[in-house]
């Protein structure tokens, strides 16, 4: 009963609130940032709060179909929003990085080729590119069934985005790890599914 009171609850919400209400604290985050309520060191600060958002909502979105499963809690038509603003908040972070810490474009090769923290979070960043890009009805419908196999490198990006965090931590930090740990988690509780479908096929 409490499930199904939630979801009409949910059934209820529009789905710009979602945008609206993810966007805060990144609006929040700059806001401190511009203010001086960051530390001694705001652009590291911005980073890394930046990095964390997305992280965290990369996480929230894996979650989803697990928490359906187990729960009933039907959070499935929000889950292209948190997509979305994963990727708006990793593009932030991405360009904090380079117009604030970098300030060269001229350096974004060097930088990626001298510190594989920041080749992995790269290549993170790319694959979340065309999952951004097709995040709407109408790549749904031209791409059909290749469409969920696109979406699949998401897996892939959550992992290589908490293993960037990983090595870009000094010593030993379990914050880290928690975030590999539970990503890893999410994909194993997929593999029962992915199993069935390619038992399916042959």
């Amino acid at each position: 009963m409490i499930v199904q009171a939630l979801n009409s609850g949910l059934r209820k919400v529009p789905v710009w609130v979602i945008y609206f209400f993810l966007l805060v604290p990144g609006i929040v985050t700059f806001y401190l940032g511009l203010t001086g309520g960051l530390g001694a060191e705001p652009i590291k600060a911005l980073e890394q709060a930046l990095g964390k958002f997305t992280l965290n909502l990369l996480v929230f979105g894996l979650s989803i179909s697990p928490i359906v499963r187990f729960t009933g809690l039907n959070l499935l038509r929000f889950r292209r929003a948190i997509g979305v603003m994963a990727f708006t908040y990793v593009t932030a972070h991405f360009l904090t990085w380079l117009i604030l810490d970098l300030q060269s474009v001229n350096q974004i090769f060097a930088d990626i080729k001298k510190r594989p923290y920041v080749t992995i979070g790269f290549l993170g960043f790319l694959l979340l590119v065309p999952l951004a890009l097709t995040s709407n009805n109408w790549a749904v419908r031209s791409l059909g069934r290749f469409w969920p196999k696109l979406h699949s490198l998401v897996y892939v990006a959550a992992i290589l985005g908490s293993l960037h965090y990983i090595i870009l931590t000094k010593g030993f930090q379990l914050e880290p790890l928690i975030y590999m740990a539970a990503i890893i988690a999410l994909i194993a509780a997929r593999m029962p599914k992915w199993y069935r479908s390619w038992a399916r096929k042959y």
